[in-house]
């Protein structure tokens, strides 16, 4: 059986949150509609109850065209590096699909792994500024008091495939403050 909605952090979550978001944002829209013409039919004009009810609809629908127009933006992780990359999953902890908000840039991180105090991860789309998107993780660290983490973005898969050979033979023990760190890539990633 096929999941109705994949978690974050899995393969395919932008995929499949942007397919919940556009079935939503339709419901929405067609609830409000459909309450205004409703009201219209019945009464002649659209002073009445159902009127402010609609435009009262437009709000959630609203929000939800927005989240919708996210994901629509945001990339997940390719086919291609999947299977390059999903031979690590069960020796690291590994999450996909990341993308992560900032005021200035928004960074898509395909994937990222954390071991020990290592976190890494593979910024696929082109353009996206690796260093950047290191500093803004290692900021949202700091803020959270998390300290001793490398943090490093690659965009070449190769070199991306070879760091996670050699993190995955490294013997290192889990970070003290792994489940944070995990939580804070959830809470700033969409």
């Amino acid at each position: 059986m096929k999941k109705i909605i994949i978690p974050k952090g899995s393969y395919g979550y932008i995929a499949n949150h942007r397919r919940v978001a556009l079935v939503r944002t339709l419901l929405y829209f067609a609830v409000s509609i459909g309450l205004y013409v409703m009201g219209y039919v019945t009464t002649g004009s659209n002073r009445n109850l159902l009127t402010v009810v609609a435009v009262l609809g437009c709000l959630p629908a609203c929000k939800s065209l927005v989240n919708l127009i996210l994901f629509l933006r945001a990339a997940g992780c390719s086919e291609t590096l999947k299977n390059k990359v999903m031979s690590f999953d069960r020796e690291l902890r590994t999450f996909y699909d990341l993308y992560f908000t900032s005021y200035q840039k928004n960074f898509a991180i395909s994937h990222m792994t954390l071991q020990g105090n290592i976190l890494c991860g593979i910024a696929e789309k082109t353009g996206t500024d690796c260093n950047e998107a290191e500093r803004h993780i290692e900021q949202m660290l700091s803020q959270e008091g998390i300290k001793n983490v490398t943090v490093k973005i690659y965009s070449d898969p190769g070199k991306y495939v070879d760091r996670l050979s050699q993190i995955a033979e490294l013997n290192t023990e889990t970070h003290k403050n792994q489940e944070q760190i995990i939580r804070l890539l959830y809470a700033i990633s969409i």
